[in-house]
């Protein structure tokens, strides 16, 4: 009987395991289907979009190869998006004549479209600002914390991905530096 009952005792165990698996499994399938892209991170492709700005430009990411690119997702309500942006503006201001561009992702969708433009001349802004009204950007950034930062290099790929803020003129410099190569 000892024999049997060892041997039940290890079928038991291995239901539990297969179970175990089966239960906390990804039930997403982004791993298996790729129905879920992963979220953007260092060394894959930056996801494209296309978004106007204020006065109606738009912007189409790829298009900017051959450019370093940061894409700032930000929204006027966000403190640390607030502080970060006077750091930006400089380096931006330092950098451009260099191929480097910001693109600075307004979470329209969750912002006031009318506080916008305030926040623009109150930061004195020259990069181009533009409107994500949809949130289609923001689900292909698979935004979880604002601002997120995404520091694309010329041939489209981003370098890395700083997520909250603010970022400081030295961690910029150190990034933009990179991206510019």
């Amino acid at each position: 009987m000892y024999k049997t009952q060892r041997i039940i005792l290890y079928f038991l165990i291995l239901i539990a395991g297969a179970a175990w698996i089966a239960l906390s499994a990804d039930k997403t399938g982004a791993s298996t289907s790729g129905n879920i892209p992963p979220a953007p991170q260092a060394g894959f492709a930056a996801p494209d979009f296309s978004l106007n700005t204020p006065t109606g430009e738009t912007y189409t990411l790829s298009e900017l190869r051959g450019q370093a690119v940061l894409v700032n997702l930000w929204a006027t309500w966000c403190p640390p998006c607030r502080s970060e942006m006077p750091a930006i503006e400089k380096m931006y201001k330092e950098y451009k004549d260099q191929g480097f561009i910001v693109l600075a992702v307004n979470m329209t969708y969750q912002d006031d479209p009318f506080a916008v433009a305030p926040f623009i001349d109150e930061y004195g802004l020259t990069f181009p600002i533009l409107l994500e009204e949809t949130g289609d950007a923001a689900s292909a950034y698979q935004l979880r914390s604002l601002p997120s930062s995404y520091f694309i290099n010329r041939n489209g790929v981003i370098n890395e991905v700083v997520i909250g803020g603010p970022m400081s003129e030295a961690l910029l410099r150190t990034r933009i530096e990179e991206i510019l190569k």
